[in-house]
């Protein structure tokens, strides 16, 4: 895979220790170019919230959640009835296993990822998961755009260019659950499923009420 490999962006360093290497070689390995530069700049994004707003943070446990948030819409981590966002979780969890991290942090990247989509909470969470969930806001729908100077977002996307990302992201999260889309219940990416299927039927809170097991 042919992508950027920068040290330091718009003035935010890369992690670049040994796990943080290794998740980035995952990524590359099972990812895509357009992935790893969404994947990139997600973490420059967050980082760069994180100055912004002084908030205190691991960059190394925000820098695996960024890598791994999106991995779980690729064939090698996708599972047949889970949603996206716990593939990824589970993948992170499983590779920080493997490295001996202690349980507290892999529950923090763990939350990160899987509440990466979930408007209303991931932000009270603890910081690397509401810097992940600032950082895909700022990437995938312009949260806090408004905050980046015009220096750093060409410096950004220089490094890590968005390749029509507008056009490109709808159709790439739907490849990464259109065998499940079941899974979308209750959460934003229903919203890309209606979007992609025409006709798409959601499922619906108030019909599952209605038409529980119980009479009254």
């Amino acid at each position: 895979m042919s992508v950027n490999k920068v040290k330091s962006v718009a003035g935010i360093s890369i992690p670049d220790s040994s796990i943080a290497t290794q998740a980035t070689e995952l990524l590359l390995e099972h990812g895509t170019p357009f992935i790893y530069n969404h994947s990139l700049r997600v973490f420059v994004f967050a980082s760069l919230n994180a100055r912004r707003n002084q908030v205190a943070h691991d960059a190394e446990l925000l820098y695996i959640s960024a890598v791994f948030h999106d991995l779980g819409l690729v064939p090698h981590y996708s599972s047949p009835d889970k949603r996206f966002e716990v593939d990824g979780a589970n993948a992170a969890r499983d590779f920080m296993k493997g490295h001996g991290l202690p349980k507290e942090s892999l529950q923090l990247v763990w939350d990160a990822i899987a509440l990466h989509t979930t408007i209303g909470v991931a932000e009270h969470k603890e910081a690397e998961v509401a810097l992940l969930y600032s950082g895909v806001g700022l990437d995938v729908m312009g949260e806090g755009y408004e905050h980046l100077s015009a220096a750093n977002r060409n410096e950004i996307v220089a490094a890590f260019p968005r390749d029509d990302f507008k056009n490109r992201i709808i159709p790439a999260f739907f490849r990464g659950f259109e065998h499940k889309t079941d899974t979308t219940f209750g959460n934003i990416k229903a919203d890309v499923c209606a979007y992609m299927i025409p006709n798409f039927q959601r499922k619906n809170f108030c019909d599952c009420i209605l038409h529980s097991p119980w009479n009254e």
